[in-house]
């Protein structure tokens, strides 16, 4: 009966997800139907909406003479580098305030200032202090990924039952020993799910950091494309941008299914 109850509830999941993802790509067809059709009858202004033959055209030609390659590779390169620092610092800090309720007193109103001041508004200063260059785009991904990790990972780590603390200190734990067997394996999920956070902040920070002084990247073809009124080029590295971006996510989900549930 078991069995034949649970047999059944499978069943309809699959049925369902076959419905979800039918439903997704009729809608992405659609869109793109549409918007094909709207340029060529003119509905649309076609020289600066595009449309789906002209993008794909393009990128198959800058991607058969290598620019597009190198642009991705740049852009890729920037953003895993920013996502990494942001993460490994933005924990750090997290756990080194979670030590230190003295540190966690003194720093948080300046965590509280950095978390409300527009990032992007720092770049300026990247610039001047860093150099026009790839330093100056990664100092730009950090100080938009490292705050918010911050707050996040190390609120989580606020939020750790006391019970469980409790339990260790009774059996000589000293803080360090709480930190490693309860604080930090019950954070898992947050830290993960902050991961997923990161990869949307970083690209952010690296499209911006390119727009302010790249001359190669992603970010630096949406700016070239912009002012020689090639909408058409930017329509395409957005497009890139959000292939690229997805595979990252998908897979730091991938990774979240690997801890989370193996913590279960």
């Amino acid at each position: 009966m078991a069995k034949r109850v649970f047999d059944q509830f499978c069943s309809r999941e699959r049925k369902l997800t076959f419905y979800v993802r039918l439903t997704q790509i009729s809608l992405l067809i659609l869109f793109f139907g549409l918007w094909e059709t709207a340029s060529r009858l003119q509905w649309i202004d076609g020289l600066l909406f595009s449309s789906p033959s002209r993008v794909v055209g393009l990128l198959i030609e800058k991607i058969a003479d290598g620019t597009m390659l190198i642009h991705t590779w740049v852009t890729v390169w920037e953003t895993v580098i920013g996502f990494l620092l942001g993460t490994v610092l933005g924990t750090s800090i997290a756990a080194l305030i979670w030590f230190s309720p003295f540190l966690s007193r003194v720093l948080d109103p300046y965590i509280v200032v950095l978390n409300s001041l527009p990032k992007v508004a720092l770049g300026p200063l990247f610039i001047v202090a860093l150099g026009p260059g790839m330093m100056s785009i990664i100092a730009t991904t950090l100080s938009i990924t490292v705050i918010i990790t911050i707050l996040v990972i190390y609120n989580s780590f606020r939020e750790v039952d006391p019970n469980f603390i409790k339990v260790v200190q009774i059996f000589g734990g000293n803080r360090r020993t709480v930190f490693r067997k309860v604080v930090l394996p019950a954070s898992y999920p947050t830290i993960v799910s902050t991961l997923k956070v990161n990869v949307g902040l970083s690209w952010v920070g690296v499209i911006v950091g390119e727009y302010l002084v790249s001359k190669q990247g992603l970010g630096y073809l949406i700016i070239y494309g912009f002012q020689v009124f090639n909408f058409t080029l930017v329509i395409g590295s957005l497009f890139i941008i959000a292939i690229a971006a997805t595979m990252m996510y998908q897979g730091v989900a991938y990774l979240e299914g690997k801890l989370v549930g193996r913590k279960q």
